[in-house]
């Protein structure tokens, strides 16, 4: 009867560190960062398309963020992570790191202009939100797989 329990308990414990270990992979830690660029991102487009009125500091945040995300993304393609937790990471990533890094520095230059710029109203918000988006959508046309 305990060993059953301690056997129950071990499975429960197992399943209930899976998640916790895959947390610290780099395919999971870039998909959370990327999270937060698109939340950000997808915040500014609002503000930018008038489904939501104009906010100065959601703005600087949302900019901060992706600065944030930014400086340290490109620590997470370590070489043997082109694979595994549904990564959309293209292995042009690896056979082309050189691009990648400058594609990764000039979003990181658009991001800090941004910060830089704190855009004080609407307009201030357009000229850095083009340049900053540009550089995803070209990022992710070499970078990123397409999805089926």
């Amino acid at each position: 009867m305990k060993f059953r329990s301690l056997i129950a308990l071990a499975m429960i414990g197992a399943a209930g560190l899976a998640p916790a270990l895959a947390a610290d992979e780099p395919q999971v830690v870039r998909q959370e960062m990327m999270k937060k660029v698109g939340g950000a991102t997808g915040a500014m487009a609002k503000m930018v398309k008038g489904e939501m009125d104009y906010d100065a500091a959601a703005a600087l945040a949302a900019l901060t963020t992706i600065s944030e995300v930014a400086a340290t993304y490109g620590d997470f393609f370590p070489e043997g992570s082109d694979t595994g937790f549904e990564t959309e990471a293209a292995p042009a990533i690896w056979s082309d790191r050189d691009g990648f890094n400058e594609k990764l520095a000039q979003f990181k230059a658009d991001a800090d202009a941004g910060v830089a710029a704190a855009p004080a109203d609407l307009d201030g918000l357009k000229a850095v939100f083009g340049p900053l988006t540009k550089n995803c959508g070209a990022c992710h046309e070499d970078y990123r797989l397409k999805k089926s």
